[in-house]
């Protein structure tokens, strides 16, 4: 099969691919089509089904694997698919592992590195906590490694949730070494668990899309439950102490407006927002780039950045 990465402007493609989103729409002039986004190992592409009820279109829904013949054009920068022909694929024609996007980095290894900053806690209440998640519980570390960071956006694929906290977590390091006012502890534990909650917020793959826990809580209050619980478990917890670590996970995100119920008071949550955005938006920046491949010009207007963007010379 061709990979999703690979599909250039002007190519004929055609193969099995993961249907990730199906809906149906119409245009000004009245006419039905439909959205659909499409999914390999290496990515997503946004398709466009012009005319859905014609003979070389058959019945298929979202999680299905489709078998489909399109031609790959450029809308806004992005390639987009005009689908010709789709049909939902057989058992037998397509291995699902090749449509589980995963890290290009490897998973044991970073995990191996995450389990390094655990050691360095010093603090011996923040260290039983860490230790209780990422070391004595072998069901969040298995899920922790395979789970990724956001249904979209940056980090959306197998390992993504591990390669995320750790590129944070090295990034709380060097703050730790540059500014002595951190308390690296609180920090590294804090780094470690911002987004423990998107395990529950978001479902495992190949689905990967928002749960009604997700939905109806978010992922930050739902990690500031996790860490609250797990405190109560740990005796003699200092209780400032467990209220500065969960004042961090519900701050991370800086800002009332991006879903943290608290804005940063304690030095380590402005540490802790300044590293989590850093890695979310060089990250994004980095797949949009990746999936422009050899185009180098305007990619046009991101709504993330709020700027048309494109790669340096």
């Amino acid at each position: 099969m061709k990979y999703i990465e690979s599909f250039r402007e002007g190519e004929r493609v055609s193969g099995v691919y993961l249907c990730k989103y199906k809906q149906g729409a119409v245009t000004k002039n009245g006419k039905a089509y439909e959205n659909v986004i499409f999914q390999d190992k290496s990515g997503t592409a946004d398709a466009k089904i012009w005319d859905p009820n014609s003979q070389g279109i058959g019945e298929f829904a979202v999680m299905d694997y489709v078998d489909i013949v399109a031609e790959v054009t450029n809308f806004q920068g992005a390639i987009q698919l005009n689908v010709k022909r789709a049909r939902k694929a057989r058992e037998g024609e397509y291995a699902p592992a090749d449509y589980l996007p995963v890290s290009g980095k490897d998973i044991q290894a970073m995990y191996q590195e995450l389990l390094g900053f655990v050691q360095k806690i010093q603090e011996p209440h923040l260290r039983a906590l860490a230790e209780a998640f990422f070391v004595k519980d072998g069901e969040f570390a298995k899920a922790f490694q395979f789970h990724s960071a956001a249904k979209s956006v940056h980090h959306s694929f197998v390992g993504g949730l591990l390669e995320h906290t750790l590129s944070v977590v090295k990034l709380c390091d060097y703050y730790t070494k540059t500014y002595p006012a951190l308390h690296a502890d609180l920090l590294y534990t804090a780094a470690l668990c911002h987004d423990i909650g998107k395990l529950k917020e978001l479902s495992e793959f190949p689905v990967n899309d928002y749960t009604d826990e997700g939905q109806l809580l978010g992922h930050i209050s739902i990690g500031y439950e996790m860490v609250h619980e797990k405190i109560q478990q740990i005796e003699g917890f200092p209780q400032k102490l467990g209220n500065e670590l969960k004042h961090c996970i519900l701050a991370h995100h800086g800002e009332l407006e991006y879903g943290s119920p608290k804005k940063p008071a304690l030095i380590e949550a402005v540490a802790l927002n300044m590293a989590d955005n850093t890695d979310a938006k060089l990250e994004t920046m980095t797949e949009i780039l990746r999936a422009a491949g050899d185009n180098k010009d305007w990619l046009g207007y991101n709504r993330l950045f709020e700027s048309n963007i494109r790669k340096s010379s």
